[in-house]
Formats: C-alpha cells, sequence, structure tokens
C-alpha cells in the first residue's frame, strides 16, 4: 500500500491530502445516525464525503458526480445497494463500491463482489478496518484509471486504433501488448494470415522505449535463404556475384530499435542457427566477414504456423523457438470474433467515405451476411470485401446483393471462365464451407472433404486461404 493510503488508513489527515484530498467517498445508508458517523469518520481522514439517504438518492448522485469510492448499504427501501451498485458500475466503471450489511451472509457478499463491487464490510466496524478498506479501495481506483488512460494514449499515439473491435479476445490481446510493449522482451506473434500480425508489432515498437529508433519489418517468406542472410546481416564487398560494394544488414539499420521478422517460420535451419546467434549474443557477422559486429535490436517474430508442429518434425529448431516464444502473443482469427465484423465494416466504410468523399452504410440484411461469412482471409478479406462493394454499389446503403464472395468472374456472355479458374472457385467455395461448418479445425475439414490433412494444406495453401492450423501435423 502507499504511504498515501496508509495515511488515510491511520487518519492522517495530511498524508490523505497529499494523494488523496480528491478522493471522493458518497456514503449511502438509510439509517441517518449511522450514515452520519461513517462520513465524519471518513471526513477526519482527509476524504472529501457526500451523503445519500437512501437507494434512490444514491443512483441521482453518481449519475451527476463522479466518486472514487461509493460505500452504500445492501438493505435500503426500494432501491438497494445493488441497485446502487450496477448504477455506479454504469455511469463510472472505474469507481469502487464497497458493501455494507448488518446481516454478515455470506450470500449477499458473494452476490455484491460477483455483480462488480470491489470489497464488502459487515456491520458493525471498527474504524480502522472501514478506513483500510476504503484506502485499499481508492488506490485500486488510481491504479485502475492510470492503465485506462495508458489505454486509451497508447490507441490514440500508436495506431491501436486501427485494431478494431470490442471482443473479449481481443480487449485481452491488446492487454497484454500494453503490459509488455515498454520491455525489451521478444515477443512472438502468431496467427493466420491477414489478422494484422504486422499491426500489432508495429504498436508494441510505438509504446516501447525504443520508439524515436527505426521498425524495420523483413518477410522472410519472399526472400530465398541465400539473399535473406545478406539482407539481415549485410555483407562485405565482392562476398558474392553482384555484391559491388558493402551493405549494412537490416540487424544493423534496425539497431537500436525494433527488428520484425515476419514468417520466421518459412526460414531454413541454417538461417535459424544465425538469427539465434544474432538474438542471444546480440552480436551478426556480414556475409564474407570474420568480425562480428555488435548490435543492440529488439526482435518480434511472426509466423502464420504451427512452430510447435515444426520443432517435433524437425523444420524448426527448438532453442529458437524457445529463445522468440519469450512472450507469445496470438492474434484471433475473425471467425472467433465475429462479434467484431459490424465494428470493422464501419471502419473500413469510414476510410472509404475519407478517400471518395462517398458516405455508405450497410444494410442489415448486408451485414448479417458478413456476419454470417467464415472469413477465411481474416480482416484483410473483410477490408477487401468492403471496399469493393462500396465501389461498386450504386446506392448509399449497401444491400446483400452488393456483398459478393465469389472471385471467379461470372459467367455470361461477356465474361469466359477458364476450366482452371472454375475448377479453384469450386474448390476455394468447397473448402470455405468445410472450414466454416469444422470451426475452422484442418484436419476436421479435411475428413470431411475426404482428402489428407496434407493435400488439403497444400490447396489452401495454393489458393490464399487461411484455417486454424496452418500446417497439417
Amino acid at each position: 500500500m502507499s504511504e498515501a493510503a496508509a495515511g488515510m488508513a491511520t487518519g492522517d489527515p495530511q498524508l490523505a491530502s497529499s494523494a488523496g484530498a480528491a478522493a471522493k467517498v458518497l456514503v449511502v445508508d438509510d439509517q441517518r445516525n449511522m450514515r452520519a458517523t461513517t462520513a465524519i469518520v471518513l471526513r477526519d481522514a482527509g476524504y472529501t464525503v457526500a451523503e445519500a439517504e437512501d437507494g434512490a438518492a444514491a443512483v441521482q448522485c453518481v449519475a451527476r458526480e463522479l466518486f472514487d469510492v461509493v460505500l452504500t448499504d445492501v438493505r435500503m427501501g426500494a432501491v438497494d445497494g445493488m441497485e446502487v451498485l450496477r448504477a455506479t458500475l454504469e455511469a463510472a466503471p472505474t469507481t469502487q463500491v464497497i458493501v455494507m450489511t448488518a446481516y454478515g451472509t455470506i450470500e449477499s457478499a458473494v452476490e455484491a463482489i460477483r455483480r462488480g463491487a470491489y470489497d464488502y464490510i459487515a456491520k458493525p466496524f471498527k474504524e480502522d478496518e472501514l478506513l483500510l478498506r476504503v484506502a485499499k479501495a481508492v488506490e485500486k481506483r488510481r491504479l485502475v484509471r492510470e492503465v485506462s488512460l495508458l489505454r486509451s494514449d497508447f490507441q490514440a499515439r500508436y495506431g491501436l486504433d486501427h485494431i478494431v473491435g470490442r471482443s473479449a479476445s481481443l480487449r485481452e490481446l491488446l492487454d497484454r501488448v500494453v503490459r509488455v510493449a515498454p520491455s525489451d522482451a521478444t515477443v512472438l506473434v502468431s496467427g493466420e494470415s491477414g489478422t494484422g500480425k504486422e499491426l500489432i508489432a508495429r504498436a508494441l515498437h510505438a509504446a516501447s522505449r525504443r520508439s524515436d529508433k527505426p521498425f524495420i519489418p523483413v518477410n522472410c517468406a519472399a526472400i530465398t535463404e541465400t539473399l535473406l542472410e545478406s539482407e539481415l546481416f549485410g555483407h562485405a564487398r565482392g562476398a558474392f556475384t553482384g555484391a559491388t560494394r558493402a551493405r549494412r544488414g537490416l540487424f544493423e539499420e534496425a539497431s537500436g530499435g525494433t527488428l520484425f521478422v515476419d514468417e520466421i517460420g518459412d526460414t531454413t535451419p541454417g538461417s535459424q542457427a544465425k538469427l539465434l546467434r544474432a538474438i542471444q549474443e546480440g552480436e551478426i557477422r556480414r556475409v564474407g566477414e570474420s568480425l562480428p559486429v555488435k548490435v543492440n535490436v529488439r526482435v518480434i517474430a511472426a509466423t502464420n504456423q504451427n512452430l510447435k508442429v515444426a520443432v517435433s518434425e524437425k523444420r524448426f529448431r527448438e532453442d529458437l523457438f524457445y529463445r522468440l516464444n519469450v512472450v507469445p502473443l496470438r492474434v484471433p482469427p475473425l471467425r472467433e470474433r465475429r462479434e467484431d465484423v459490424p465494428f470493422l465494416a464501419q471502419h473500413f466504410l469510414e476510410r472509404y467515405a475519407k478517400r471518395s468523399g462517398e458516405r455508405k452504410t450497410l444494410s442489415p440484411a448486408a451485414l448479417q451476411k458478413l456476419f454470417e461469412h467464415p472469413w477465411p482471409g481474416n480482416v484483410r478479406e473483410l477490408e477487401n470485401m468492403i471496399e469493393q462493394a462500396a465501389a461498386l454499389a450504386p446506392q448509399a446503403v449497401l444491400s446483400e446483393a452488393d456483398i459478393r464472395f465469389e472471385v471467379a468472374a461470372p459467367r455470361g456472355a461477356g465474361a469466359v471462365q477458364t476450366l482452371a479458374e472454375a475448377v479453384d472457385a469450386a474448390e476455394r467455395h468447397a473448402i470455405e464451407v468445410a472450414l466454416a461448418s469444422c470451426g475452422g479445425e484442418h484436419a476436421r475439414a479435411a475428413r470431411e472433404l475426404a482428402v489428407s490433412s496434407t493435400t488439403l494444406w497444400r490447396k489452401m495453401k495454393r489458393l490464399g486461404l487461411g484455417g486454424r492450423d496452418s500446417e497439417p501435423e
């Protein structure tokens, strides 16, 4: 407990005023003597105290005024302490509520805690006990407000406003991002293609102590093994054909900042060994040179593969996996947070309106169609869908007919579809339906389609489809 909180608990008004003078407490009790006595004790401890003679008056108080702590009796008239608790948390979620009960029943206390109360205290109580509980509640609210302000500032300054949604899984992810961002811990971001792994990595960098230094991304899947080594570590002049001059690698470019290694699961064991050394030792060797170069880099890696499976199949080094997986962050696929689809769709429509000057909305039927889609391409697929629908729809309100999931050109007099395109479209549709019916589980979908897991994985990779399991186990 802080010094100021301890001062409140012991009734020291000087300490209370240093950090707790602004702490406001609402005392709610329909027994006048009890309410007045409690208020006097709190005022003597340095708190600003308001009184409410019953639950109805308390509900009005919390609606028009902000309190740090609400101390309410449970048993009152028509509006009881549980209703005061509900109204308080609805008006100000960070306000801490302590319920008082003269009956001492564990049932009422448990129910109050379950509904969101911070603590409870049984009547009659001692002054020291009351002050200690209130001081802890004030301290809890201070911490909650700090986290809330940090999160708001973080979203405004570092781009988390682009990570749209209110689902529990997304909130949990963002809470972990806020907590780990200020550290230098290595982070492994996993998730299917199109879920926004690079957005998470950029937010981690922007909120870190390295935010004034470079954020350097590299996509391992887009570079061959030979070129990847040169790209990451640099090379000396003449190190290989075409190396006409010496070049610094991305580790050196990112020194002091963050190196984002995307699709790290696509690296070869040889590249993985060099990456491990660079991360562990904080030094690299340029291709064609023998002298080490010290680097100071925070590494954030990302993958859409199951690296534990890759380790068991000897495709990924176990020591590198554990070195990267210090703080694992999993970005949930869109099908696991369907409640975010309406917010994302609206976000993309607003972005389209800023670019085009055309403001468009979704009809309920169109929104329902979006909600029911399995979204194998995740947020990226939804963004492209909204962009397409907004650009092609002639009216301001997008209808269900404007939401088209078929990627193949429509059959008709003016459109020609090759046999390969028709086969791809049919396979894509069948795989999407199977994944949706199996909750995105790769192995179950393969059984439904009567193919092996390996065959299904290869088809999905060729068609650019994601799945819960990126590779067959």
